[in-house]
């Protein structure tokens, strides 16, 4: 019963358990291993193996042996039992899992060592190992959900580290335990399932994982439905696959116009199951029943009503309103409107408002109200995704529209419109061409039509204003630029008296037939040839305004008078448009020649027209070609006239050849005028630049004193020498002014101001005292001078009488400065 084969004694308890406490392997080795309690089931011997306390030593022997002739033989290693260690367990550590033996311990000291995951490499010291007694030993809690196995090896070495047993392997396998819950892929999971739908119909899977061992009890999930909200129309509308996790249909009666949404709890469990022992974990089915097209459109009303003035287009005139159960802006809600009968000619279509579903009913094509009435629609009503199994059409989806047409006032409109009529050219005014007339379509209203032009471009027509008959009111003309294409066209109004008035338009196009009334011309008008007869000639070509028959073959010939023409000249026809005119003598003077010629068209009767065509005769050269001087004798100027016209362009070219010198010595004049004022001294409508007002350093010494009050310096005693100060007021006596009576005569002003006069001229205290203002030095080489140097001057020799020619405000000024020092 175990992999390495022999027996093992124990007993069996009370409760079924089998506790078995030594085993003795094939090979007749002795195991001294753990108490362990087996449960056996039918057909099998040990199913299940739980660990009890810590065992007694087991020994794992290195068993060699050696033949008689003292060779060693080496034998089959042993195959080691795997070494079971439960997870989660509570220790004490560290735990003796088993020992390991050398049989030549006896012999020589032995250490002992373990390599491999769990002891030299990581995880680090899980296990370890005491290297005297070989006890192996585990270290910590295991969990089989990180290492679920390790492998091993263990070795034995002398005190020099000498080898003396082949390494063998140990393996050492994690017992589970049923320490983890079944996890859920997803806490919330989102299906759907049609309406309707029959039992057993797939809706969704759920699935939870558990981190056990899925091969024992602690990993097998199962699932069960816990809750169902709503509960409605039963409270088991769905079931779960308890291994799959898969949930389907249970019962019929899903109709999401009742209940759109189903909430399902979903609990996985593990232990198979088993709601004692197991763990448990929940996760939420949101289930959605998606709609079917289950319930028909059907119209609020049986029939509906509308009505559309005749000749609209584009028009609503009805809504149709519908109820649908099914799901809003979806397939299997909008409605689809056809109308069955009633509108042979296609005069309405229903359109769906895409927000509202109704039907509206329009006008796509004019109705009459002269030829119908009224309508009687019938229309019926659709979805956009066919009925579901099953499902018929309610008699409710078919209603009736009656639609009234109103009668307005129509425009008039002509029959015949455009109308062609056919006439010669050249009739008389007054003629009478048609009856250009309209129909009134208001068959039911008495209403009178009038007409009128609308547009006559050569207002060529006139209209009768009450029966439309149209003459002409000039003669009228194939050749005119009003006619295209032989055609001339006028529109006409006419209106009727409703209310409102309406009015329609027509178009008349004539179209003229051409008679002989147009002579025919000669091109060109003026040509040259040598005064010599020679093989140069003129060609001539005939024009005509008319059309065939009216034009060519074309007749060319000479006047019998003047004799002159037909004694000079010669005409010869080429064809029927063209002819050459030459000289007929040997030599012709030259100059300028007026050549009448006369030419008839075809037409019936023929016309005939004498067109005068210049001919200049001139001498020529050897190509034929005229003369400079041979075209200008030609043109009539003699010698003189030339020179006369020569001198006239030179006199013109020599006054204007004076005036340009003339003009430039002006512009030099005024010029060097302008040089001659200094732009300092031209003070005409400019502002006047000054000198700076500093003298840079020299501007920095003055003496601060004399700009200050004088009755600010009346505690300085003295003041400092070299400086004198003449703009302060004298002390002294002040003159007595008179004193102005209260009313003082008239007479008396002018005593009274010449008295106030002399007592201010002989005032010393008066402003501006000595009449010597002293200021700062503000620099030098200004070119305005200042008052300083004004008043300073004055003690001078300098002449101030051209002051009297400024006026007399200026002459006191003048006699105040002219005096000299004594002033």
């Amino acid at each position: 019963c175990f992999p390495w084969g022999g027996s093992c004694g124990g007993s069996r308890e009370d409760s079924g358990l089998i506790k078995f406490s030594s085993c003795v392997g094939t090979k007749g080795t002795q195991y001294e291993t753990n108490s362990m309690d087996f449960k056996p089931q039918k057909g099998k011997k040990i199913v299940a193996l739980d660990p009890s306390p810590p065992p007694k030593d087991t020994l794992l022997p290195w068993p060699q042996h050696q033949n008689a002739n003292g060779l060693r033989r080496r034998k089959r290693d042993w195959v080691i039992p795997p070494i079971n260690v439960p997870e989660n367990s509570r220790g004490p550590f560290p735990q003796q899992l088993v020992r390991i033996r050398s049989d030549k311990d006896n012999d020589i000291p032995i250490r002992y060592s373990i390599t491999g995951v769990g002891a030299d490499q990581p995880p680090m010291e899980v296990f370890s190992i005491d290297s005297m007694s070989g006890r192996m030993y585990v270290t910590r809690p295991m969990d089989r959900e990180e290492h679920a196995s390790y492998h091993l090896r263990a070795h034995a070495v002398d005190m020099n580290g000498n080898k003396v047993e082949n390494p063998i392997d140990l393996y050492i396998y994690v017992i589970d335990m049923n320490d983890n819950r079944p996890e859920f892929i997803n806490q919330v999971y989102n299906g759907s399932v049609d309406e309707g739908s029959k039992p057993g119909t797939y809706v969704m899977t759920v699935t939870a994982n558990d981190a056990d061992d899925s091969t024992t009890a602690n990993g097998m999930v199962r699932y069960r439905i816990v809750t169902q909200t709503p509960q409605s129309p039963s409270q088991n509308m769905f079931t779960i696959n308890s291994e799959t996790g898969d949930i389907v249909t249970v019962a019929a009666g899903l109709d999401r116009e009742k209940v759109q949404q189903y909430t399902v709890i979903v609990q996985a469990t593990d232990m198979e199951g088993n709601l004692n022992y197991g763990l448990s974990n929940t996760a939420t089915a949101i289930i959605t029943v998606t709609d079917v097209n289950d319930n028909p459109p059907e119209f609020t009303a049986s029939t509906f009503a509308g009505e559309v003035p005749e000749n609209r287009v584009e028009t609503v005139v009805a809504n149709l309103t519908v109820m649908d159960r099914d799901q809003p802006h979806s397939p299997n809600w909008n409605a689809v409107y056809r109308i069955i009968s009633g509108d042979p000619s296609g005069h309405f279509s229903v359109r769906t408002d895409p927000v509202t579903n109704e039907g509206m009913v329009t006008v796509v094509k004019a109705v009459d109200y002269e030829l119908n009435r009224a309508f009687m629609l019938t229309v019926m009503v659709s979805n956009q995704a066919p009925l579901a199994s099953g499902i018929q059409m309610s008699f409710q989806s078919t209603a009736g529209v009656t639609i009234s047409v109103m009668d307005i006032n129509e425009a008039p409109y002509f029959p015949s419109n455009h109308k062609l009529i056919r006439l010669e050219e050249g009739v008389p005014p007054g003629t009478v061409l048609t009856t250009f007339s309209a129909v009134d379509p208001d068959r039911f209203m008495q209403q009178a039509v009038r007409y009128s032009k609308l547009s006559d471009p050569a207002s060529w027509l006139h209209i009768n204003a009450t029966n439309g008959q149209i003459t002409t009111a000039a003669v009228l003309d194939r050749e005119s630029l009003y006619t295209k294409n032989n055609v001339y066209e006028a529109t006409f109004l006419a209106a009727d008296n409703g209310i409102p008035p309406a009015s329609g338009t027509g178009t008349l196009q004539i179209y003229l037939i051409d008679i002989n009334d147009n002579a025919p011309e000669l091109l060109p008008k003026e040509a040259q040839i040598c005064e010599k007869p020679n093989l140069n000639a003129i060609n001539i070509t005939a024009a005509d305004a008319d059309v065939d028959p009216n034009i060519g073959p074309y007749v060319f010939e000479l006047p019998f008078v003047p004799a002159a023409v037909r004694k000079n000249w010669t005409i010869t026809r080429l064809n029927g448009d063209y002819a050459q005119l030459s000289l007929r003598i040997l030599y012709l003077e030259a100059g300028m020649y007026d050549v009448p010629i006369i030419v008839t068209d075809s037409g019936n009767p023929p016309l005939s027209n004498t067109s005068i065509i210049k001919v200049k005769v001139c001498p020529c050269d050897d190509n034929g070609d005229c003369t400079t001087i041979g075209a200008v004798a030609a043109a009539g100027l003699g010698t003189g006239a030339i020179v006369a016209i020569l001198i006239c362009i030179l006199i013109l070219l020599t006054t204007v050849l004076l005036f340009v010198m003339w003009m430039k010595r002006r512009e030099k004049e005024r010029h060097t005028k302008q040089l001659l004022i200094d732009p300092e001294d031209d003070v005409r409508d400019n502002i006047l630049k000054y000198d700076e007002e500093g003298g840079g350093e020299e501007d920095q010494d003055y003496d601060l004193s004399q700009l200050q009050q004088p009755e600010a310096m009346g505690h300085v005693p003295s003041k400092a020498p070299g400086v004198r100060r003449v703009d302060e007021r004298p002390v002294g006596a002040e003159p007595q002014y008179p004193i102005r009576p209260m009313v003082p005569h008239p007479g008396d002003i002018g005593d009274f101001i010449n008295e106030g006069l002399r007592a201010a001229d002989n005032d010393p205290t008066a402003p501006p005292y000595d009449s010597l203002l002293v200021f700062d030095y503000e620099g030098s080489g200004s070119t305005a001078g200042s008052v300083s140097s004004l008043n300073s001057s004055s003690s001078g020799d300098q002449d101030y009488d051209y002051l009297n020619d400024w006026g007399p405000r200026f002459k006191k000024l003048a006699d105040m400065y002219g005096g000299g020092e004594e002033d």
